[in-house]
């Protein structure tokens, strides 16, 4: 299977070339893959080099003459390290555009600390009127790129390395996906989260919901997910910062008397390079430390 990182550049290429209203804004990263698209649209595939301040600003100077930007860079360097550009190029100006990164939180780890970033969702999630798409596998990744490079608004698509074994419904409109259904308590697994927490689950008599749009939260399928119970017990397991969403289902849940545990990244920065696998297992992430957690939780 192609990773999501692939399916970003063999989908984003095709769609250059049938749609001209859309651009590529790179910042290095990637650009051997988009070579072909680079030399048949020189004027619509840009490489910045290595500066992400201007990748973000000239992202958001091409939206305000009508193009639709596609901007692409390592999670730490599109969202972390320009935030100012995309707070005030893009939400202060009022211009729509999608930025893709790779990388996720911890997808390098030889990369270091430079080249993750577990707070990219929290941080945009201080901004107003961005959608937030965390793909679990690569098809949900072509289906959502499409959606929002046919769009109009601000998207931010997160793509990861780790993947589900299949793709679920992805799309505009389709919420908080019901995957298995139970009485104790509800547990929502963010993107390539999904496989690991069913995993830990099996055998728990727990909702779980999958999630790939995590802004707008689904508040409504949350609340339908818990159903006419008097009390709430949600999980949110997040493949980046531990509780960034716990407040947006707190809200949800506010008529309800409700407990909420936000699983995800730690704060604490590892300092060992490690695998991915060791990451996981490390934040507790893995099936294992996810099952100890949420049982743990439910059974109280």
């Amino acid at each position: 299977m192609d990773t999501m990182r692939d399916r970003f550049i063999a989908t984003t290429s095709q769609l250059l070339d049938e749609d001209p209203r859309l651009a590529l804004v790179l910042a290095e990263i990637s650009r051997d893959g988009f070579g072909p698209a680079e030399r048949a649209h020189p004027d619509r595939v840009v490489n910045v080099g290595i500066r992400e301040q201007l990748l973000v600003g000239a992202g958001a100077g091409m939206a305000l003459t009508g193009l639709r930007p596609i901007v692409h860079t390592f999670a730490s360097f599109l969202v972390e390290r320009p935030f100012e550009q995309v707070k005030l190029d893009f939400g202060h100006q009022g211009v729509g555009g999608v930025l893709v990164s790779a990388g996720a939180s911890y997808d390098w780890p030889a990369g270091g600390f430079t080249h993750m970033s577990p707070g990219d969702v929290a941080l945009l999630d201080t901004l107003d009127d961005w959608t937030i798409h965390v793909p679990g596998h690569p098809d949900e990744a072509e289906a959502l790129l499409r959606e929002a490079a046919a769009g109009e608004g601000r998207v931010y698509v997160r793509l990861s390395l780790q993947s589900n074994d299949r793709a679920r419904p992805v799309g505009a409109g389709t919420g908080f996906t019901v995957v298995r259904e139970g009485a104790d308590g509800v547990v929502i697994a963010v993107g390539p989260m999904l496989d690991n927490v069913l995993a830990a689950t099996d055998g728990l008599d727990a909702t779980v919901l999958y999630a790939t749009t995590v802004r707008p939260f689904d508040g409504a399928g949350l609340r339908r997910a818990v159903g006419a119970h008097g009390v709430a017990d949600v999980v949110v397991v997040e493949p980046y910062l531990a509780g960034t969403s716990t407040a947006a289902a707190n809200d949800a849940l506010a008529e309800l008397p409700h407990r909420v545990l936000g699983l995800g990244v730690g704060r604490a920065e590892l300092r060992k390079y490690g695998e991915m696998e060791e990451h996981l297992a490390a934040h507790g992430l893995d099936a294992r430390g996810l099952r100890e957690r949420i049982g743990a939780f439910l059974r109280r």
